[in-house]
């Protein structure tokens, strides 16, 4: 199962349909929200490349419509425990530290049936909307 397109773009979905997902996106509207975080092993479920920075992703919305695009402007993996509380911030979900980004991190990923580990591989993307 690939992931979504729009043309030549390859679709972004953050978090899960409805309010989550209605929320995450209106905060990258409001260029509030600057990064978003994966489960390396999603991209190879999924056969998945990586995104590259200058990559441009297509924001989707719950019907799959293109709401806005965003541009990749940097990639790390890190283990879960390493992610840094610079790139949990540029998320911009409101989290007041590193800890209660991991537990919500935690507690996301667990509900969708991949739970995360300290030594998970984590996708951090950085991302600017154009």
């Amino acid at each position: 199962m690939s992931w979504p397109r729009v043309g030549a773009l390859r679709g972004l979905e953050l978090g899960t349909p409805g309010r989550m997902r209605e929320r995450l996106n209106g905060l990258v509207l409001a260029g509030q929200k600057r990064a978003t975080a994966g489960l390396l092993s999603e991209y190879e479920t999924e056969g998945e490349e990586l995104e590259h920075v200058g990559e441009r992703l297509a924001l989707l919305d719950d019907l799959g419509d293109q709401i806005a695009t965003v541009e990749i402007t940097d990639l790390q993996i890190v283990p879960f425990i390493d992610v840094p509380w610079e790139f949990a911030a540029a998320e911009g979900e409101g989290d007041a530290d590193l800890e209660e980004w991991r537990d919500g991190h935690r507690g996301f990923w667990a509900a969708e049936g991949t739970p995360v580990e300290d030594d998970t591989p984590i996708v951090c993307l950085r991302f600017v909307l154009v």
